[in-house]
């Protein structure tokens, strides 16, 4: 079967998916980034809600520092420091 969706619907069902991202495993975030890779859609600061290696979402309970106008989050589940510029 071969179901193809617009790009237009394809950013409702990514902002949708990011709306309630408390809920969501590692998988499910895989395929939306696949998804919007397929589509060219640019997920900005919808990457900053989850983990850059082991893709869990973020709680709220991980250290956070800023520092030199970059943001630090250590990730609970992975260790991995993440790391964006604050503009």
């Amino acid at each position: 079967m071969n179901f193809k969706i617009s790009k237009t619907e394809t950013e409702k069902q990514i902002n949708e998916f990011f709306s309630d991202i408390k809920n969501k495993t590692s998988k499910e975030i895989k395929k939306i980034k696949k998804l919007a890779a397929r589509k060219k859609i640019p997920l900005k600061e919808k990457r900053k809600l989850f983990c850059k290696k082991c893709l869990t979402p973020f709680s709220g309970k991980e250290k956070i520092r800023i520092k030199n106008r970059r943001k630090s989050t250590v990730c609970d589940n992975c260790e991995k420091v993440n790391k964006w510029k604050i503009d």
